[in-house]
């Protein structure tokens, strides 16, 4: 046999091992490709929204109530947080202080407000305490409005709440008045209706006096 021959027949065995090498090595980067990306899916997903229902839990709140509460909520850890401070803190329970917490804009605010109040009014009034902080869109205003006048003013719970939220209403509204000025759009000519009244006052006509006609 020639060297030739022997040299082709070589190169035939190398190509073919190369080939039933690649193959392995292609499968076992499809799965890795396959896998990485779903661990760290997995991985990624398993923080603020495990954290919330895992304390919920612990806190008293069922399952199902957990799960839905968690999976709306725009920052998970802060309404855990916001349920698990007035369950340990005031008489409230879990499951009453998750519904107002759901709700509020800033969950950390409102359950410094129930439970600052709770402790101010002496547990006498839970519900409207959670209700008041709740309505509020300052509660740590209006948490801050019922215990410093219930340190001066002796007068029931449930009167001190009901005067600081007419008080918190009047400021909200009253922030919330000011008057939007016209906007008129670029390239048009406004409307006598919108035409702003002359502030300087209109000086009035001197009538012409005839000349007298000369006499020859």
């Amino acid at each position: 046999m020639s060297n030739k021959a022997v040299n082709r027949g070589k190169n035939k065995q190398a190509s073919s091992t190369s080939r039933n090498l690649t193959i392995p090595v292609l499968a076992i980067a499809g799965c890795l490709a396959t896998i990485l990306p779903n661990t760290a899916i997995a991985a990624s997903y398993s923080n603020d929204y495990s954290v919330c229902a895992g304390r919920l839990l612990k806190a008293g709140v069922t399952a199902e109530a957990a799960s839905l509460g968690c999976a709306a909520a725009l920052r998970p850890k802060d309404l855990a947080a916001c349920v698990v401070k007035i369950e340990k803190q005031t008489q409230i329970s879990a499951t009453d202080a998750l519904s107002s917490c759901g709700k509020a804009r800033r969950p950390e605010e409102l359950a410094t407000c129930v439970v600052g109040v709770s402790l101010s009014t002496k547990e006498e009034a839970n519900p409207a305490v959670l209700d008041g902080c709740g309505r509020s869109l300052l509660p740590v205003r209006f948490g801050q409005c019922v215990v410093g006048l219930r340190s001066q003013i002796d007068f029931p719970a449930i009167q001190a709440l009901d005067t600081c939220i007419s008080a918190d209403d009047s400021v909200v509204g009253a922030s919330s008045s000011s008057t939007t000025p016209t906007i008129i759009p670029a390239g048009s000519s406004p409307s006598n209706e919108t035409l702003p009244f002359p502030t300087q006052p209109t000086v009035p006509t001197q009538p012409v006096v005839p000349t007298q006609p000369g006499t020859n």
